[in-house]
């Protein structure tokens, strides 16, 4: 069974966690454990978050004032890098010696014309309080914009269009490798208008999650399963009355309303990829991942199913 896994930012790098080298290994390798079972059973996907990493960055390179701050194309591929060499390192550290891996910068197409430019939603770097969100806003002209009681910079996320590396990726998974690609939502590409075929880098971040469905969709995958830093999707969140969804249809699940910030894009993506396959999608916690392939936990989409089912 050939499985695609969206590592969430939080899975990597946890809420309000300070941004260290040593933290987000730390991370890594508890994902790692949780992945190396499904690793060792089945041909496996890795596509992860990398929202706090490209803030980072982009923060860095802001303080540095001689230079201009690299885009974020560019942001994308260092994250990329550096977040694939930390899961091929730590899963290796679990897996037979023969097995092999490989971290695939993956460039992914977008619009120029995207309505996404004109309305930067994407969460990207650590949180701040009002104030000094409003002191970075008049000074970098960044925008933000509220996530929970904090408060975090915003750009365009624009929907993944193509996948350029498709074709390495099913080599790669023809030759039985562990497969990280897409990280981040890929690198955001377009073509230049008025020039034929000049592909050129974008200054946005793809939501992870549009971009490893596609990818997972391009695959012909079995499930594409997102892994986040809660154990389900719920409704009436944070209410007295919250409720865990065990298993939904697609369209039962697309007539809810959830936060476009976070778990919104989750079932979005996880709708599109079980209309358009007619195969399972589902969300969960990175600890349950097991229980989740297992339909034991989490969150499954199925278009097997007519409406709507609760967890006990």
């Amino acid at each position: 069974m050939l499985v695609v896994t969206a590592l969430g930012g939080n899975a990597l790098l946890r809420r309000g966690e300070a941004m260290t080298a040593e933290n987000q290994r730390r991370n890594v390798r508890i994902a790692a454990e949780a992945l190396a079972p499904v690793a060792k059973q089945h041909q496996l996907v890795v596509g992860h978050g990398n929202g706090p990493q490209v803030g980072l960055l982009a923060l860095q390179g802001a303080a540095y004032g001689k230079i201009e701050t690299y885009p974020f194309d560019v942001l994308g591929a260092q994250t990329e890098g550096m977040i694939g060499y930390m899961i091929e390192q730590e899963l290796g550290n679990l897996m037979p010696f023969e097995r092999p891996f490989a971290t695939l910068l993956t460039m992914i197409e977008v619009d120029p014309d995207d309505p996404a430019f004109k309305n930067p939603t994407k969460f990207i770097g650590p949180v701040y309080d009002k104030e000094e969100a409003d002191r970075l806003a008049a000074e970098k002209q960044w925008v933000f914009k509220q996530d929970g009681d904090k408060w975090r910079r915003v750009v365009a996320s624009p929907m993944p269009k193509r996948i350029f590396e498709l074709r390495p990726i099913k080599w790669l998974l023809e030759h039985n490798a562990v497969v990280i690609a897409a990280g981040g939502g890929g690198i955001p590409t377009m073509y230049e208008k008025g020039k034929e075929r000049t592909l050129t880098g974008v200054e946005c971040v793809i939501d992870k999650d549009f971009a490893s469905e596609l990818l997972a969709r391009e695959l012909n995958a079995d499930l594409f399963i997102m892994l986040t830093d809660a154990d389900s999707v719920y409704v009436d969140w944070g209410k007295p009355t919250q409720k865990a969804i065990r298993r939904a249809s697609p369209a039962a699940l697309l007539a809810m309303s959830f936060p476009a910030g976070s778990m919104g894009p989750k079932v979005e993506a996880a709708c599109r990829f079980a209309s358009a396959t007619g195969k399972k999608a589902a969300i969960g916690a990175l600890a349950d991942l097991n229980k989740i392939i297992a339909g034991e936990m989490g969150t499954t989409v199925t278009t097997q199913e007519t409406g709507i089912v609760y967890a006990d």
